[in-house]
Parts: structure tokens; C-alpha cells; sequence
């Protein structure tokens, strides 16, 4: 079976147009504690740039460090911490609560006042990445590299649907 697939993966012209390079980190620049309970340390990050697909064009990723499980959250550009604070709500902290620390890049959104005064309530740590050195938050960079590859092998033909395969990806 491993070899049916291995000869398909090799044949098949989407797979070999999509696939990206895998290469090893340079290592941690910053500690980060390993987390012990599911959905405590979580990481953040945005994907950018989409084709608009139902009016949406960028996507939230967010990813528990400990189980590694992810949610992805279609946005609509311009979309302000107000509206990602309510979508972040909805569909995480319903779910799960509201996290002790969240590892995210130096987005400007995350610096708001308001995304600042909603974690300090909660008691949430807000960790930022070392700028330029996305290693910090490795694990983010690699769930989004695989959306973004399932995004563009399932929706090649009518880019303007990736919307529709989210569900499909989180699953």
C-alpha cells in the first residue's frame, strides 16, 4: 500500500506543483515552556492574501501546543481586534477557555489595548516571537504551511472556494 501511494504522490501533477521544502529549524532562540494541559499555551497567526472566497480572504490560526490540534477562522479584510476577539470567542474559548499564554508574532492587532485588557482579565500571558526569527513559533509556520498546501490542491480549480475546504482541513 505504502508503495501505491508513494507512485501516486510521484504522479500526480498537483502534488508535485504544491509541495514545499521541508527544512530542519535553526534551533530556539527564545524558551518556551512545554505546555501540560491541553488548550493552556496555544500559538496565533494570520494567513494573508487569499483570493476572496464568500467575502473572506484571510484565515486565524489557532493551535494548541500541547495536542497540536487546530482551528482555522475565515475573517473578512479590514478586520480589527474587536472583530477577531469576538471570532476568537466564538469558536475557541467556547470550546476550550480562554488560554494561560498565547505565542504570537509581533501583529500589530495583538499589541492593541484591547486585546492587552482582555488577556490581562483573564489572566492570559501574551508571548511574543523574536522578530525575524520565526523558529520561535515553528510549530505555526508548519500548520499553516500544510493549510495552505491542502488549500491549494483541493481548491486549484476554483481558488475562490478554499472557504468551503476549511472544515475539511480542520477535520
Amino acid at each position: 500500500m505504502k508503495a501505491t501511494i508513494m507512485e501516486y504522490i510521484h504522479q500526480c501533477d498537483v502534488c508535485q506543483r504544491k509541495k514545499y521544502q521541508a527544512l530542519s529549524p535553526t534551533g530556539l532562540l527564545q524558551h518556551i515552556p512545554i505546555p501540560e494541559i491541553v488548550w493552556d499555551d496555544i500559538s496565533l497567526d494570520f494567513i494573508t492574501s487569499l483570493p476572496h472566497s464568500q467575502g473572506y480572504d484571510v484565515i486565524l490560526v489557532v493551535i494548541d501546543r500541547l495536542s497540536k490540534y487546530a482551528h482555522f477562522l475565515s475573517l473578512k479584510h479590514p478586520y480589527t481586534a474587536c472583530s477577531v476577539a469576538e471570532v476568537f470567542i466564538k469558536e475557541v474559548v467556547k470550546l476550550h477557555g480562554f488560554p494561560k499564554s498565547i505565542i504570537s508574532d509581533h501583529d500589530p492587532l495583538f499589541l492593541s489595548k484591547f486585546w492587552s485588557e482582555l488577556f490581562h482579565l483573564q489572566g492570559t500571558v501574551l508571548r511574543m516571537s523574536t522578530t525575524y526569527h520565526s523558529q520561535t513559533d515553528s510549530q505555526t509556520d508548519v500548520v499553516n504551511r500544510c493549510l495552505e498546501t491542502f488549500l491549494h490542491c483541493f481548491a486549484f480549480e476554483k481558488p475562490t472556494k478554499w472557504h468551503l475546504w476549511l472544515s475539511w482541513a480542520e477535520f
